[in-house]
Parts: structure tokens; C-alpha cells; sequence
């Protein structure tokens, strides 16, 4: 008896063990990726004033993204309006990707020839914040806000360094 009482055991042993060997499994898995077209920007247009007067009174110009002005405070607007124009840039990339636009976070400076100097800050965009490609590209323009010192010398500005807008997939 004691003999058969042994031997269920081991049999309950053995088949105890296959058991366990038999609850673990495998499975298998792919790895794959997408490599998306990269998003580029590419400048199309320089951003213009135009054609400002001034007092003996500082003020601003205020370009839109659309490309209008309006003025405060000591600066007119001439009815000679001179080559008004909001910067405008080409967006580039995956089809119906979306992508954030950061503007420049501190103003440019622009000077003329004899070192008068004038600042350009408060950037605006179309789109604001976040653009979409329609079929991989997009315009997007840039105004600004020209702040014009009182007595401002006459002469052509532009600034040295140019600013940047930098575009990045969501």
C-alpha cells in the first residue's frame, strides 16, 4: 500500500510539473516605423512698413499678419505708402500634420547707415500658435509692431540679423 501511495504521488509530481511547464507560452510581435517628409519653412516675402512720418513724438506702426497698418501716438502714415508687406514664409511637410509656430521671443533691431536705430517686437502670425498642411504646405505670415522714436532720423532701415520663425510637427 505504501508502495502505491508512493507511486500516486510521484505520478501527481510528475503530472504537477507538466503542468507548470505547460501554463508558460510565448507570442511574437513586429516592430515597425513611419518616416514622415520633414517639415521645412523656406521665406517668401520680407516684412515691410512702408513709408512712415514722425513728430517730435515717439509711437508705433502696427502690421498685421494681413499686411494692413495702423499707427499711434507721434507717427502718420503718408498716402505714399511706399512696398507694404507682412512677412510670408512656406510651410512644408506631412499632408494634414499639424506643426507650432514660435515667433521671435525678444525684439530685432533695425538701423540705417548713419546708426539711428528703431526696434520691431509684439509678433503676430496667420496661423496663430498652430498650423495645419492641406496637402503638405501652408503660408504663414508674420506682422510685427515698429516702435518709432520721436524726431526719428530719415533713412531706410533694416535690421542686420534677421529674425526667426520656427515651425515643429505637434
Amino acid at each position: 500500500m505504501k508502495r502505491i501511495i508512493v507511486s500516486i504521488m510521484a505520478a501527481i509530481a510528475i503530472f504537477g510539473l507538466a503542468a507548470v511547464s505547460q501554463a508558460q507560452v510565448s507570442a511574437t510581435a513586429t516592430a515597425s516605423a513611419t518616416i514622415v517628409t520633414p517639415i521645412s519653412i523656406t521665406k517668401t516675402v520680407d516684412m515691410n512698413f512702408g513709408n512712415v512720418a514722425v513728430s517730435t513724438a515717439s509711437g508705433t506702426v502696427v502690421l498685421t499678419p494681413a499686411g494692413t497698418r495702423t499707427f499711434t501716438d507721434g507717427v502718420t502714415l503718408p498716402a505714399v505708402t511706399g512696398t507694404v508687406t507682412a512677412a510670408s514664409f512656406t510651410v512644408t511637410g506631412e499632408g494634414s500634420y499639424t506643426y507650432a509656430i514660435t515667433l521671435p521671443a525678444t525684439a530685432t533691431t533695425i538701423d540705417d547707415d548713419d546708426a539711428h536705430t528703431m526696434t520691431v517686437d509684439t509678433w503676430t502670425s496667420n496661423p496663430s500658435g498652430t498650423g495645419t498642411l492641406t496637402a503638405g504646405t501652408q503660408t504663414l505670415t508674420v506682422g510685427a509692431t515698429l516702435n518709432v522714436g520721436g524726431s526719428q532720423a530719415a533713412g531706410t532701415y533694416t535690421s542686420d540679423t534677421p529674425f526667426t520663425v520656427t515651425v515643429n510637427y505637434n
